[in-house]
């Protein structure tokens, strides 16, 4: 039997044979051979959104209402964004998503939140929600679906915006705690775009001990956690290494401070005052009586001055004390109220914040049997008309003091500084006074205000110990730079550079690399189309 082998091929195609079609015959096959034609697609009429989903790349507007502490969160919160690339905008219209930092002190505040969220939905804006109502108050109708941050997590921002973004709702409403206790919120290094450059808000604890009726911030805040003292110091050093040279201390009650870690105010103020750079302010502010009085013994002279002292029985003549009084609370008599008024002309406050009462849901004040509406507007009416018709500052003409100048009054017509007693004085619009400490006489005096005139001989004084930071700059960035080993310019703009290690990576870059990659996404798969 022959073997398959027998015969040695030499060449590919010797393994041709006779019964194979032939290279003509192959040619008029192929003629005969109907290719069968794709079907195009019809032409999307979408227009292509190639930075639509990348979080990081979206413009941002933040409005808050409410206290500085609320505000000091708002600031906080609005930094870490710009720090991680979105842009902070002031015009609503052109934000792609609102942050609403609301305030549930009373129903305006809360009235205009809700407001501003249905003009946000109305609009096609999304929306994350924060602050006191949506913490206190989680399930109301008009919270549903949308993302919330709670107060003690203002640090997760970038989280929740990233996911609203993507469309996703996120509640993140949990407490911070450290072995079981509960500690004053998020960290005082995170970075923050100071409203105003010159000015730094410290919250140094938050919540309270008190049980007040009427209060529904206590149903967000919740009992007092103070931060340790040494953080408050670290964040003030930070703070004036930044250019700051006016700080305000504050929380829901700053007198009962430290209660809760074994110290207390006056520590902690002794503690900053070794800090503070000569000619730099230091204001107090939110505390209640039944704490501050610990610290404070306030005595009466010539029937309406406070003269405060402190244990350590250094006296300050002439503070000043700021007061809220809530006209028409539950069972409140003809009687309360003149004693109400009476109080007012006897110390004629010279800071006066008065206040209709207003029933908050869920506080034991709102389930009480209510002063009628048209008596609490008409005692509010009485009261204010008594606290306009005296003149506080009348006997402050003709003194010489020396005022910090931090600000621009609302008309744009002068700047505004406080003296020693944070009283308000308009002084003249010079660049040259911006941030710095002035001697001025007073020749004018308000209902509200004083006005003085720069002496003449006097050279301005500058309190801070660096530049300040400009307008919408983000704080703490230099110092996570040099905690990561990075060694570059003084201060950056909000949007300029994200550290991750220790590579930095510029914003603008990404968002072109993002774009370019989505549209080179979009090509690869015409040209496979095309091709298959």
């Amino acid at each position: 039997m022959p073997s398959a082998c027998d015969s040695l091929i030499e060449d590919i195609e010797d393994m041709v044979s006779s019964t194979d079609p032939t290279p003509h015959e192959r040619q008029s096959a192929r003629k005969s051979i109907i290719p069968r034609s794709r079907k195009k697609k019809e032409p999307s009429n979408e227009e292509l959104q190639a930075d639509s989903l990348i979080p990081g790349t979206q413009k941002i507007w933040m409005k808050t209402w409410g206290c500085s502490h609320n505000n000091s969160d708002g600031e906080y919160m609005a930094g870490q964004l710009a720090a991680s690339g979105y842009k902070m905008t002031d015009d609503p219209t052109e934000a792609d998503l609102w942050v609403l930092n609301s305030c549930t002190v009373k129903n305006p505040a809360e009235d205009h939140f809700r407001n501003s969220i249905k003009k946000a939905q109305d609009q096609q804006k999304k929306v994350v929600v924060a602050g006191c109502v949506p913490q206190a108050q989680p399930r109301m109708d008009y919270l549903k679906g949308l993302s919330i941050i709670g107060v003690q997590q203002i640090d997760r921002v970038v989280e929740v915006v990233d996911e609203a973004v993507k469309g996703h709702s996120v509640r993140l409403l949990g407490q911070k705690k450290d072995g079981g206790r509960r500690l004053g919120g998020a960290r005082l290094d995170l970075p923050k775009i100071r409203k105003n450059p010159l000015i730094e808000i410290i919250s140094i604890n938050t919540g309270c001990l008190n049980a007040c009726t009427y209060c529904k911030t206590k149903h967000a805040r919740g009992d007092l956690a103070s931060y340790p003292i040494e953080e408050l110091v670290e964040r003030a050093r930070q703070s004036f290494q930044e250019g700051v040279c006016e700080i305000w201390l504050t929380s829901e009650d700053t007198g009962a401070y430290g209660r809760d870690i074994g110290t207390d105010l006056p520590t902690l103020l002794w503690r900053l005052v070794e800090e503070i750079p000569e000619g730099a302010m230091l204001r107090l502010g939110m505390t209640n009586p039944p704490y501050i009085l610990e610290h404070l013994e306030v005595r009466t002279v010539h029937g309406h001055q406070f003269h405060p002292e402190l244990p350590s029985k250094i006296m300050v003549p002439g503070v000043t004390i700021a007061t809220d009084i809530i006209c028409g609370f539950p069972g409140e008599t003809e009687e309360d109220f003149q004693e109400t008024m009476d109080l007012v002309k006897l110390y004629q406050f010279p800071s006066l914040f008065i206040n209709q009462f207003y029933p908050r849901p869920g506080t034991p004040a709102a389930k009480m049997e209510q002063v009628p509406a048209h008596m609490k507007k008409q005692r509010t009416k009485e009261l204010s008309q008594l606290f306009h018709s005296y003149n506080p500052y009348d006997h402050k003409v003709g003194e010489r003091q020396n005022v910090l100048v931090t600000e621009e009054s609302f008309d744009a017509q002068y700047y505004v500084a406080h003296n020693k007693f944070y009283e308000q004085v308009l002084v003249p619009q010079r660049a040259e006074f911006k941030g710095k400490m002035i001697e001025v006489d007073i020749y004018e005096a308000g209902k509200h205000f004083l006005k003085g005139r720069p002496v003449e001989d006097s050279q301005p004084f500058t309190p801070s110990i660096a530049a300040p930071l400009q307008r919408g700059e983000v704080s703490g960035l230099v110092q996570e730079q040099k905690a990561n080993g990075i060694h570059g310019p003084t201060s950056m703009p909000s949007s300029s550079l994200l550290f991750i290690g220790s590579y930095s990576l510029d914003r603008e870059g990404l968002k072109k690399l993002g774009i370019g990659l989505a549209l080179a996404a979009a090509i690869l798969a015409f040209i496979i189309e095309k091709l298959y």
